[in-house]
């Protein structure tokens, strides 16, 4: 008899992961990125209607209603996945109402709406996440999913104190732009790019939930990651070229015209206003060669000089950014940032200083001069 019981298990088992695998493989496609072949997944292979199919019995609960959670929220109730929000009263309480979501039906406290929920959309700062995870942990029940945007409070588990128990599913999806864009794209029909990724998977429908919610919040397509490569790549992003570097180079170019002599208005037409009204959009049509290739002869000459002493330059400094975030130092001062008193008015105060530099008053100008699209008859 246990001879007969254990083969049916093993049949039982292998048969979930051969179905595991065969959704794995059915719904991958090999694309080429520069060279290297990788796992891809569109809305080809995986449809909205299966991702309606494998999460009509699920309850999603948006946990924090702030630019992802708000986003991603709105796109899977479209989609026609059943959804709920949980956010503490308040502004975001009630732009929530404003959006459709209604008190004690849709829209509950984050710990109300966890217990609710069979996936938990943990959308909440980083911060906000290690503080709130006591009161979400509760409402964790056998055979949920814990959903991710950001690997940051699992993969620094030892800092946020993030640990989920072992008998419930952990997942990521991970769009590649910021909630307004996630709406924005999705409500224009285009959708947004989006990484996936598996980290715990209790009940062996880890990765078709996590592929499902990627398509339902709206991915143009979908591809593999891990949390620790989406963490730390997402971090060095933002430090890097995505925000820090970016402003911190137009600070300085913009500080060195005006040194010499420039107007404020020359300085920021040939320091962002060129950027990102001409180049950069050349760069999203086509690539950085083709940008190149519509510039003149003598800014193309120059301009491929130069760009090797700006890499060797700050290839160091990348180097630097990467270890500090893969040791865990940028996480620490995030949190240890967070938990002071001060911390909103001091954030506050530093982008209020941004904005009200010369250089991005200039830009507040020198916007408001751009020609107006003329209505053609």
């Amino acid at each position: 008899m246990c001879i007969i019981i254990q083969l049916k298990l093993n049949i039982s088992l292998n048969y979930r992961a051969r179905k595991q695998f065969d959704l794995r493989m059915s719904t991958m496609v090999k694309m080429d990125f520069g060279g290297v072949q990788e796992d891809v997944i569109t809305r080809k292979e995986f449809t909205v209607t299966q991702a309606q199919s494998i999460l009509k019995d699920e309850v999603v609960a948006t946990i924090g209603y702030g630019i992802q959670g708000r986003s991603q929220a709105l796109n899977m109730r479209d989609n026609g996945i059943k959804v709920i929000v949980g956010q503490r009263r308040g502004v975001k309480w009630d732009l929530a109402i404003k959006d459709g979501w209604v008190p004690e039906q849709t829209l509950f406290t984050p710990e109300e709406a966890a217990r609710r929920g069979t996936i938990k959309m943990f959308l909440l700062t980083d911060a906000g996440q290690k503080e709130e995870w006591p009161n979400i942990k509760n409402g964790l029940k056998s055979g949920d999913a814990l959903y991710f945007s950001h690997g940051f409070s699992i993969v620094f588990k030892e800092q946020t104190n993030v640990i989920p128990p072992k008998d419930v599913d952990v997942i990521l999806v991970a769009p590649k732009g910021s909630g307004t864009s996630v709406r924005r794209n999705f409500v224009d029909g285009s959708g947004i790019n989006s990484s996936f990724a598996v980290f715990q998977d209790a009940t062996g429908r880890a990765l078709e939930r996590a592929k499902a919610m990627g398509i339902a919040i709206g991915s143009g397509y979908l591809f593999p990651t891990t949390f620790e490569k989406e963490t730390y790549s997402d971090l060095t992003g933002e430090r890097g070229t995505l925000m820090g570097a970016l402003a911190g180079i137009i600070e300085a170019q913009y500080s060195t015209l005006r040194e010499h002599g420039h107007s404020p208005s020359e300085a920021f037409n040939e320091t962002v206003e060129e950027l990102t009204q001409s180049l950069i959009r050349l760069v999203d049509e086509n690539g950085m060669d083709w940008m190149y290739n519509n510039c003149s002869e003598t800014a193309r000459i120059g301009a491929l000089r130069w760009k090797e002493r700006f890499r060797l330059a700050t290839k160091p400094v990348f180097d630097s950014l990467y270890e500090l975030t893969a040791a865990g130092e940028e996480s620490h001062i995030v949190l240890e940032r967070s938990k002071e008193a001060n911390f909103k008015q001091k954030l506050a105060d530093e982008l209020n200083a941004m904005g009200n530099s010369e250089l991005w008053r200039a830009g507040a100008t020198v916007r408001s001069l751009r020609p107006k699209q003329s209505n053609k008859e």
